[in-house]
């Protein structure tokens, strides 16, 4: 039999809280509630294997998020002192050891797990995802894709699944507003690398995303009441707290708004013509 995943076994005998079911091996008990309507010694049925609160072998017919081997995205239920729990839609929970974990989780947040089968043959989860996720074979440089954010790591940046299955990197240096494991990005292919790896931006291409940066820095130039305190010649990092963006993204929406004459610039700051 194997943990963690769909078994076909037969039906051997019938009690009052259940069936046992085998492999030839080794048997195993589906609880009464579960038993198909019908079902009778010699039957053969398809159930998942894995381990009840008191540490047993038990079976079910329910279909739980994620399988052995498997990368999804699961609920945090509760914390404990040793990990916490997941919501992977069985009865027990299944456990994310402190030592699996990429950062602090929290608790009713949603994180992109695999699952893995322990030393001791027990079932766990791990946000480890670097070496269990495939090159990116599918997307073209200028292609946009969906992932989840499953790693932090300062000086690198944001680890991405992409579609949960390939590996992603958003660069530290494309990255200008908060992003935390466990989010959903939209991002853009930058490169896709000789070993399948892919560059991410969250941003797009320069002559795009500059009609929405100018229009976005336009409409908080109004909540100032028509003028922003400050210029184009602003410290990056307050420009960045402001707007979420590179000091060049700035400068470059901030020239488009001149050019169309919406904004006028003096005394260091910026002003909305008319």
């Amino acid at each position: 039999m194997k943990i963690g995943s769909w078994n076909k076994l037969k039906v051997t005998n019938k009690t009052d809280f259940g069936i046992y079911l085998s492999d030839g091996e080794g048997d195993v008990l589906l609880p009464i509630k579960q038993v198909p309507e019908g079902t009778k010694k010699g039957d053969e049925l398809e159930v998942f294997i894995y381990r009840d609160s008191s540490d047993r072998l038990i079976s079910t017919v329910n279909k739980p998020l994620i399988e052995v081997g498997q990368i999804r995205k699961l609920t945090v239920k509760s914390l404990t002192g040793h990990g916490a729990y997941l919501d992977w839609g069985l009865e027990k929970d299944l456990l994310l050891p402190y030592k699996e974990q990429t950062c602090e989780v929290k608790q009713g947040k949603s994180y992109l797990v695999r699952m893995y089968e322990d030393k001791t043959h027990r079932l766990a989860a791990s946000m480890r995802l670097y070496g269990f996720l495939k090159p990116n074979e599918k997307y073209e440089k200028g292609s946009h894709v969906n992932g989840i954010v499953y790693e932090y790591r300062k000086g690198l940046g944001a680890f991405v699944a992409i579609d949960d299955e390939y590996y992603g990197l958003i660069h530290e240096s494309e990255i200008f507003s908060r992003i935390e494991v466990g989010d959903e990005v939209r991002a853009r292919v930058i490169n896709r690398r000789p070993d399948g790896k892919t560059d991410l931006a969250l941003r797009e291409e320069v002559y795009v995303q500059m009609n929405d940066d100018s229009q976005m820095i336009y409409d908080v130039i109004k909540s100032y009441g028509g003028v922003l305190p400050f210029d184009d010649r602003a410290d990056r990092d307050l420009i960045k707290t402001e707007f979420g963006l590179s000091k060049n993204a700035f400068k470059r929406a901030v020239g488009k708004l001149y050019k169309e004459r919406k904004i006028d610039l003096k005394d260091g700051k910026i002003y909305i013509v008319g």
